[in-house]
């Protein structure tokens, strides 16, 4: 048997101690969330056979063309992301990861985050509501308005929200309707003054939207940095700060005008 030196003992023995790291690095649980495109919807239709936007107390009228919200959807916040799920995720285009605080900002167990979800997303549709009844110029005591969207939780269809019960109730103001018949997805909160708000994962739900057919996206205008760098192709981005440029962008887009770009 070979004589080894000492050097060549401490050698082995420091190797087989990264090894021993590698491997607990491989398989340790990260503090990550991958994400990747989730559902849309369109607010202008149903959701498990019940209209998203009911509206009472003024009169109604049939729309075309869709408003589609878009999601992500993220690994569960109990779930374990390792090294080998990170790794796959950054080599596929479909898929990111997100520091688990910036998708789960509340913490706490899962009933408790769903919990806070589907409050941010209660008082996303309330200020939608009450942006789009500003707009218009009807009362609150008169005019109510139900949203219905199952399975969808957070703040970041409030703009949608809010054009669809623009569109429902007024249109573009001329008779016709503010999409022009397109199919038009966005994203973006929404306060009761009419201010947009960035959300995030904006690279993914354009993936979302062109999935599921659209061709143009509102996006906050604070993301234009991630969103345009990713726009898959057949998508126009058009970037807005409020509702009353959102608006004027889907009036400008109707008649052919030039749009707002990033």
């Amino acid at each position: 048997m070979p004589h080894l030196s000492r050097r060549s003992v401490t050698l082995a023995a420091c190797a087989a101690v990264v090894v021993a790291l590698l491997a607990v690095a491989a398989f340790a649980p990260l503090p990550v969330s991958i994400v990747e495109p989730g559902l849309t919807a369109n607010v202008l239709g149903a959701d498990k056979g019940t209209a998203v936007i009911t509206v009472s107390g003024t009169p109604t009228r049939t729309t075309s063309g869709q408003l589609r919200m878009v999601t992500i959807q993220a690994t569960a916040p109990n779930a374990s992301v390792h090294f080998t799920d990170v790794w796959s995720a950054w080599w596929n285009k479909d898929q990111a990861v997100m520091p688990r605080d910036s998708v789960y900002p509340s913490g706490g167990s899962v009933k408790e985050i769903e919990k806070v979800n589907l409050k941010a997303m209660t008082d996303s549709q309330q200020d939608a509501t009450a942006a789009a009844l500003k707009h218009l110029g009807l009362s609150p005591a008169k005019v109510k308005v139900d949203l219905h969207l199952a399975d969808v939780g957070g703040p970041s269809a409030g703009l949608l929200f809010t054009l669809g019960i623009i569109d429902k109730i007024d249109g573009n103001g001329r008779g016709g309707d503010l999409t022009g018949g397109r199919n038009i997805a966005g994203t973006g909160t929404i306060d009761a003054a009419g201010k947009v708000g960035a959300v995030g994962g904006v690279p993914l739900k354009e993936q979302a939207a062109r999935r599921d057919g659209a061709t143009v996206f509102l996006v906050p205008r604070a993301e234009c940095t991630d969103a345009k760098p990713e726009l898959p192709a057949g998508l126009k981005l058009i970037p807005v700060d409020n509702l009353d440029g959102a608006l004027a962008a889907l009036a400008a887009l109707d008649v052919g005008q030039k749009t707002p770009s990033c």
